[in-house]
């Protein structure tokens, strides 16, 4: 009875951490003057992505330029531009995935910005992090242990979507790894059957040459 307990325990804690270390991501990033910095992210099919941005500026002097501003563009897997500002200094994205891949979130600085890199602060929320759940509470009217107990249920649901996709993801790179191998089997077949036929088709040569020249 004891064991059990420590494994539901064992069990809750696992949870925890993956929905810390795979739904959420807190990043700085520091953009120079030119140039433009992304972060990327693979996400599967009908996810949930919530993802707030600000710009830092710590410059003393930043009263002497004009004011800084950033521009950010996010883009899917086939390239569908998904959410696009410019001249910003604080934003907020969301969307639901229809495409599985990277999505990608790429930072620039906007305007005519003279002074120093700057730096941006984004908060990157997918499935269960990105959920309301204040609003499911009072909307289904539960709270306590229902309510920690309905996060939890959300939390293996999103995590056991999440290895149902890996495992397809593994499946087809095997299937593309198992024809790639075949066809430099192949190939390495064919390389090996022109060198043979080049070597018996050389010494044939040179053997009629000698022969014509009676030197064999």
């Amino acid at each position: 009875m004891g064991g059990g307990k420590w494994e539901l325990r064992w069990m809750i804690v696992m949870v925890l951490i993956c929905i810390t270390t795979i739904t959420t991501e807190g990043i700085w990033l520091d953009l120079p003057n030119s140039g433009t910095k992304c972060v990327s992210e693979d996400i599967h099919n009908n996810v949930v992505v919530l993802a707030d941005y600000s710009l830092i500026n710590n410059q003393e002097d930043s009263h002497l330029h004009p004011p800084a501003t950033i521009s950010v563009k996010v883009t899917s897997p086939y390239g569908n531009t998904l959410h696009q500002k410019e001249n910003m200094t604080h934003g907020q994205f969301a969307f639901t995935t229809s495409e599985s891949g990277n999505y990608l979130a790429c930072f620039w600085v906007g305007g005519n910005h003279q002074g120093g890199a700057l730096t941006v602060s984004l908060d990157w929320r997918i499935g269960i992090a990105a959920k309301d759940w204040e609003s499911v509470a009072k909307k289904e009217k539960i709270e306590g242990v229902e309510f920690e107990l309905r996060k939890l249920e959300g939390a293996v649901e999103a995590i056991h979507e999440n290895l149902i996709y890996l495992k397809n993801r593994e499946a087809e790179m095997r299937e593309v790894s198992e024809k790639t191998n075949a066809k430099v089997a192949w190939f390495s077949i064919m390389s090996l059957g022109v060198c043979i036929g080049a070597a018996v088709l050389q010494v044939w040569y040179l053997k009629r040459f000698f022969h014509k020249k009676k030197l064999i």
